[in-house]
């Protein structure tokens, strides 16, 4: 890939999102420029909360580190991994670490509130999870009810997901979150 021919990974009203290269370093754009001009606004408090919620979890394995962000733009690490819907992530390991990787997720104070979507979650060539997307995460920290209520939805998509690919390794305790909304 040359520097300068960003690979396109989505367009939509709220800007465009690249894979690109600087400085021999391939990582991952948000371009809030390119957004539709009545949706600027949302676009921009989009990425500033994404540009918050990666900088709470900075450090844990499977979450992209934030590279910049200046207003316009957010920069964000590259992970490699193939989108779940494409992996089919069929073992229970990957399911032990991607619970794992939600409680310390949630212990930074942070909700992702984009579970349900499959390509947030990626099978890494090793097969440990990681996580993408965090545009809507709720970065206020605080632990009150509506945190713990938008924590456990993460976990119930989670388990939707595990019920999806991995049915035979749900325990009774997930069967139960599962079967009540």
């Amino acid at each position: 890939m040359d520097a300068a021919d960003p690979i396109l990974l989505k367009t939509d009203e709220l800007g465009r999102i690249e894979i690109v290269e600087r400085d021999g370093v391939r990582m991952i754009r948000r371009d809030v420029r390119a957004a539709r001009w009545w949706a600027w606004l949302a676009a921009h408090r989009a990425a500033a909360r994404e540009a918050r919620a990666l900088t709470r979890l900075a450090g844990i394995d499977g979450v992209p580190a934030l590279l910049g962000w200046n207003g316009r733009e957010l920069l964000r690490s590259y992970i490699a991994g193939a989108p779940m819907q494409q992996a089919r992530p069929r073992g229970r390991g990957y399911y032990r670490d991607a619970l794992r990787l939600l409680a310390r997720l949630h212990r930074r104070g942070i909700v992702h509130n984009d579970l349900a979507k499959e390509p947030n979650w990626l099978v890494r060539a090793d097969g440990s999870p990681a996580l993408v997307d965090f545009q809507i995460a709720w970065t206020r920290g605080r632990r009150g009810r509506l945190f713990r209520l938008l924590a456990r939805e993460d976990l119930r998509h989670l388990l939707k997901h595990k019920r999806t690919y991995c049915a035979a390794a749900l325990s009774a305790r997930q069967r139960a979150i599962l079967e009540t909304p």
